[in-house]
């Protein structure tokens, strides 16, 4: 391995981190209903534990309620009991075989609950991303250490990762005040 390897791979690590915590901030509640709330809600399907999202068709019908439609009639109860039990705070009601999830307001009280949620999954990033620094510092200085590379070399390598490191992490501040902004807004 060598110094373009390490910063190749440090920058890819950097981007998964970026987004896992994009997938984290879908999954926090605002105001408005999503259908990405549901995302990874499970269902007992023919005894195998499977996503909602593979079993039936999830719409909005409007802003503050979910539409969830069963492929197969028989799912119905079985989907309303996940979607209940999945301590989402969220109370399906049947209407045939359709399934409606409105999504209550939220409180001031739960909107702070929820910034606070956000700001640590980006805390959360932004440890992974030092971590990943980390490693790649290390990985320069065992390069170093095998003669591969010159001090010179190696000393740009750390500040070029610095550099990324500190792009990635202001990249995570800047999601992080989106989602506060969208969370608090009424």
């Amino acid at each position: 391995m060598d110094i373009i390897d390490v910063k190749k791979n440090t920058e890819q690590r950097m981007h998964k981190s970026i987004e896992t915590l994009k997938a984290d901030l879908a999954k926090v509640r605002t105001g408005r209903a999503h259908t990405g709330i549901l995302d990874h809600v499970q269902v007992e399907y023919y005894g195998n534990p499977t996503l909602l999202t593979q079993v039936a068709n999830v719409t909005l019908i409007d802003a503050r309620t979910i539409g969830v439609q069963p492929w197969e009639k028989k799912m119905v109860a079985v989907v309303e009991k996940a979607i209940r039990d999945a301590d989402l705070g969220l109370n399906p009601a049947t209407q045939g075989d359709m399934i409606r999830v409105p999504t209550p307001a939220l409180t001031e009280e739960r909107r702070k609950e929820m910034v606070k949620l956000v700001k640590g999954e980006g805390e959360d990033a932004k440890i992974a991303i030092r971590n990943i620094r980390r490693d790649a510092n290390e990985a320069l200085k065992k390069i170093l250490k095998d003669k591969a590379c010159s001090e010179d070399d190696e000393r740009r390598a750390q500040d070029e990762v610095q550099k990324l490191t500190d792009k990635f992490v202001s990249d995570v501040d800047k999601m992080v005040v989106d989602k506060e902004k969208e969370v608090l807004t009424v």
